[in-house]
């Protein structure tokens, strides 16, 4: 009996002291800018897999909500790491700040506009060209694109409010949308819609992005290597069994169901990764891409002068 116990306090020992040397550690807040939803699921399957204890990381996990401003609370040092757009990247950085990007969850961008199939339309194009209305962020750098694109437009452009509620009820009401989200909504509705994305249309920045400030990445690059390995471990994990960590997003945010967390985790496995690219490739990023979205951004005037890109972002 006493070599079995002598046996398992061995065994214990280093789990125990591990497990104390970690909430010794600070914590390390990681803010999102939203709710719990598949969009983030990497990040909680991360937490439940232990990813980040396995590195020595002791990582909080911080919902969001509409307005939270993560840009600048990363900017500020209120939080170390945060999600924003890459578009808010390029912006904060043109206003002065050293926040970049380190790992981007979706490649191809899931904003979108949701319309009603009857009216026929074909492509964004067709929603600009015919009467109307479309709810849409004002003043937003995908709004200000399809503005210039589309500049003579017949549509009634208004503020975009939230929700689905005035798309359930007006056959000619169009509204801006994440394709994860608000037309699976609609669909539980009983309410068919059809997506075009704005990526199709030219606007494509990295969605999802998981950002920090180049002076903390400076002075703490251990710690950034292992925190994204950890949320590429947690995106591979989520992309092949989303279940455990929709479980535990339903409890954060109720307003989403199992079953639309269920289709939304589905749904956007292709924005993600495409097909036949290799786990250890999640979330990395291209020089290209970064330079695409600048010289979108200074043309539609947004920014001043360009930053250079090799500063905007970070691959691990």
């Amino acid at each position: 009996m006493n070599v079995l116990l002598l046996l398992l306090s061995l065994v214990l020992l280093p789990v125990a002291a591990q497990t104390a040397e970690l909430a010794k550690q600070t914590v390390i807040k990681f803010a999102l800018n939203w709710k719990a939803e598949p969009e983030f699921g990497g990040f909680y399957a991360a937490k439940l897999a232990g990813s980040f204890e396995k590195r020595g990381l002791n990582v909080e996990v911080i919902e969001g909500g509409a307005g939270t401003p993560v840009v600048q609370m990363v900017a500020n040092s209120k939080v170390p790491f945060g999600i924003a757009a890459a578009d808010e990247v390029v912006l904060s950085q043109a206003r002065g700040t050293d926040v970049m990007a380190l790992f981007a969850v979706y490649q191809t961008n899931p904003q979108g506009i949701m319309v009603h199939p009857e009216r026929g339309f074909k492509s964004i194009g067709d929603v600009f060209a015919a009467p109307g209305t479309l709810a849409i962020q004002s003043g937003a750098p995908y709004t200000l694109f399809l503005q210039a694109k589309f500049a003579k437009a017949k549509v009634k452009l208004v503020p975009y409010a939230g929700g689905i509620a005035q798309f359930l009820t007006d056959a000619n009401y169009s509204q801006q949308c994440f394709v994860t989200a608000e037309p699976l909504l609609a669909k539980k509705k009983n309410k068919p819609s059809q997506s075009f994305l704005i990526a199709d249309a030219g606007f494509n920045p990295y969605g999802t992005v998981v950002i920090a400030r180049r002076q903390y990445i400076e002075k703490n690059p251990r710690q950034v290597r292992d925190l994204i390995e950890a949320i590429r471990a947690g995106w591979s994990d989520y992309l092949g069994a989303p279940e455990n960590a929709n479980a535990w997003m339903v409890k954060l945010n109720p307003a989403m169901d199992s079953e639309t967390m269920k289709a939304s985790a589905e749904v956007q496995k292709p924005f993600i990764l495409a097909a036949n690219t290799p786990n250890k490739e999640l979330g990395k990023m291209s020089a290209e891409r970064w330079t695409t979205l600048v010289n979108q951004l200074f043309d539609l005037k947004l920014i001043k002068n360009k930053p250079p890109v090799e500063k905007l972002f970070q691959n691990f």
